[in-house]
């Protein structure tokens, strides 16, 4: 009695667990869809949020915000926050991709979840998240979803267990 009562207990463990770290489709999908800005002036806007969401969302402070970097602290040892990189690189086409990068130092994986981090990100940064600032720019629609050649532009993010993976 005692090994079955424990084997179910064990089993009802595991089910818990694995669909721990799991990420919503829609999240993904946000989440790793290019952000590319189409204008200078629309480039500069969605630059200007980009730097906002970082300043308002990470637990670290801004070490550097130039025209094509926007990176924070950290991560600190054994921490769960997530520490950010954004980048702004021109395209040959005349626009640029917004990058985004997070990763934590945390055992136990980041908080908040890094896909969840990049979607939030990018939505606010298109304008298109409840209160995102709608002046200086009207932001163009969402980019399609990424192609391998899209995501070979560093924009990533890393899983819930803080390794690298690209968007």
């Amino acid at each position: 009695m005692k090994k079955g009562l424990l084997a179910v207990l064990c089993l009802v463990g595991a089910a818990g667990c694995s669909t721990q770290g799991q990420v919503d489709p829609d999240v993904m999908q946000i989440a790793t869809t290019p952000l590319t800005c189409s204008t200078k002036t629309e480039c500069d806007v969605w630059w200007q949020r980009a730097q906002t969401w970082v300043t308002s969302h990470s637990k670290y402070k801004i070490e550097s915000a130039t025209d094509t970097l926007i990176q924070t602290a950290g991560p600190e040892g054994g921490k769960r926050a997530l520490a950010y990189q954004i980048t702004r690189t021109p395209n040959p086409d005349g626009t640029a991709t917004i990058g985004f990068a997070a990763h934590c130092d945390g055992a136990m994986g980041c908080k908040p979840n890094p896909w969840e981090a990049g979607a939030d990100f990018k939505e606010y940064v298109r304008g298109t998240s409840p209160g995102a600032p709608q002046s200086g720019g009207n932001p163009s629609q969402p980019a399609p979803a990424a192609t391998p050649s899209d995501a070979s532009r560093g924009q990533s993010v890393p899983g819930t267990r803080g390794e690298e993976v690209t968007q």
